[in-house]
Order: C-alpha cells, then structure tokens, then sequence
C-alpha cells in the first residue's frame, strides 16, 4: 500500500513537473517583443571609411560605445564620397571620414554641425619588393612619375574614397593624368584592392592601418614609399546637422562624438595594434590637451 501511494505521488509530481515546464515555454515564446518607446533613439546609423572598418579598429572599439550608452551603432562601411552622400541624403548620424578638404566642404554647406579632429595615420604605397619602376624612398610624386613611365601596372580604389581623393591628389602634385591599360580602377574598398594588388604584383596607394592589418594575413608587397607629407592620412568625425536633416539622431551622434574624442578612446585607439605595430595615432584636442598637461 505504501508503495502504492508512493508511485501516484511521485506520478504527480512528474505531472506537475511537465506543466509546468510547457507553461514557461509558451510564455518565453509568445512573449512579444516589445520595446520600449523611450529606447527609440537607441540606434546610430555610422557612415565611416573603409579603412576603419577593415583595419579592424571599429571591432576594437564599438562594443565599448554601445555598453556604455545602450545605443546600437550601425555601421555603413564605404568610401569617404559614399560616407558624405549618405549624410548629405540624411541617411546617416554621424561620420567619420578621411578627406579633409570635402569633411570641411560638406560642414559648410550645412550638413553637418561641426568637423572634429579624431586621429591619423599616414598613406603608403606599397609594390612588390623587386620594385620594377625603382619607386623605392619618400617622394609620391617621382614614384607616381616613375609608374606612369614604365606604364606599371597600378591599382587605382576608383571609389570616390578619401583615398582615391588622396591618389587623384598626388597624380595632379605630379602633373600626371593617369591613363592606359597600365592604370586599372577597382572601384572597391582597401581590402579588395590590396588584395588584387597583391595577386597581380602591382603597385598601389593604402592607408597605412589597412596595409598593417592585411600583412597580418599574408601578402607579398611590401611599403615602398612613405614618409612624405603629402602622404599625411587625419580622420574626421562629423554629426549631421539636425537643422538640415530633421530625422538624424543628434543626441546618439553628440554621444558618440564626446565619447571617441574623449581620452579613454583615444588610449584605447593608442593602444589598438595588429602583428605589434599602432596603426592610429590619436589626435583629439581633448587628448592633445591632456597629452600637454602630463
């Protein structure tokens, strides 16, 4: 009898057991998804460079951002000229870019609030380590002359980019108009054209920071020409202006701004390297200010 009484009691409360399980599972799934109204700022559509997305720096320091301030940032990684179209269509919150003189353009015309310093690196050109053309040293325009005459093969990014702007700079330093079979525009970001550069052992203009980071990988080129001023590479962060674009989300873009240019970022984009090397050097003013008072 007893061990009767003991089986429906344990019968029981298997019973139980069981429905109770199944009720928290129809809970846990028909539970809508609800999210909060006071939450609807809570995402940032970022416009930025190539480079910031393929050296890997974004990965490095984004999941930061979003823990501090609960806000999902979308990233929209392009060519600096795809980046400011987006914002001047109000497609996006904010920027960060590499092309100085179009950042200070697209300030001007009303589409974004302000342009803020945020770091640098420099551009190198880069080729295979016998250097057919002899372009080896630190002068862009005698190694663009040198491609040009030999008619090197050269890859062109051909995007709009903040480094084809840089490219078509160091062509028209040099006097050149590049053209022929020898010139190829991939019209794709740095990593692709690094890598078709590399496989077809011709010469090319990088940002440093995305050379580092591909080399990681495996590559045969190797830096060939740098040190030149004309070569210098600074990243800009701009919000777009709400007062042209009434539906961007200028609180989230303020937010990130304060955040990146503020010291703790900047160390940690200090301290963000690939094989041991820096591949950007901070250069806020909030940074440089501190810098000084050490």
């Amino acid at each position: 009898m007893q061990h009767r009484r003991y089986l429906l009691m344990l019968t029981m409360m298997l019973i139980m057991l069981v429905t109770a399980c199944d009720a928290s599972l129809v809970l846990e799934t028909s539970e809508p998804d609800v999210t909060d109204e006071s939450n609807t700022n809570q995402r940032l559509v970022l416009a930025t460079t190539t480079s910031t997305n393929d050296s890997g720096l974004l990965d490095a320091i984004l999941p930061d951002f979003e823990a501090q301030t609960g806000i999902n940032v979308e990233v929209i990684a392009v060519g600096t000229g795809q980046a400011l179209a987006l914002g001047e269509a109000g497609d996006a919150d904010v920027l960060l870019v590499h092309a100085r003189a179009r950042e200070d353009d697209f300030v001007a015309s009303g589409n974004g609030s302000a342009r803020y310093d945020v770091m640098f690196n420099d551009f190198v050109i880069i080729g295979a380590e016998d250097d057919p053309a002899g372009i080896a040293g630190d002068d862009a325009d005698s190694a663009f002359t040198a491609i040009a005459e030999t008619e090197s093969l050269f890859i062109s990014r051909g995007d709009d980019s903040g480094t084809h702007t840089k490219e078509l700079a160091v062509w028209d330093s040099a006097s050149i108009t590049p053209d022929g079979d020898w010139y190829q525009e991939a019209g794709q970001g740095m990593g692709a054209v690094i890598t078709i550069a590399n496989e077809q052992r011709a010469y090319t203009l990088t940002d440093r920071g995305t050379f580092i980071a591909r080399s990681a990988e495996g590559l045969d080129l190797i830096v060939l020409v740098e040190g030149d001023p004309i070569l210098s590479n600074p990243y800009g962060v701009i919000p777009v202006s709400q007062e042209t674009h009434p539906d961007v989300n200028a609180d989230g873009a303020q937010q990130f701004v304060d955040w990146l240019l503020s010291v703790e970022t900047q160390e940690t984009i200090a301290n963000y390297q690939v094989n041991g090397q820096q591949l950007f050097f901070p250069d806020s003013d909030v940074y440089r200010e501190a810098q000084a008072s050490d």
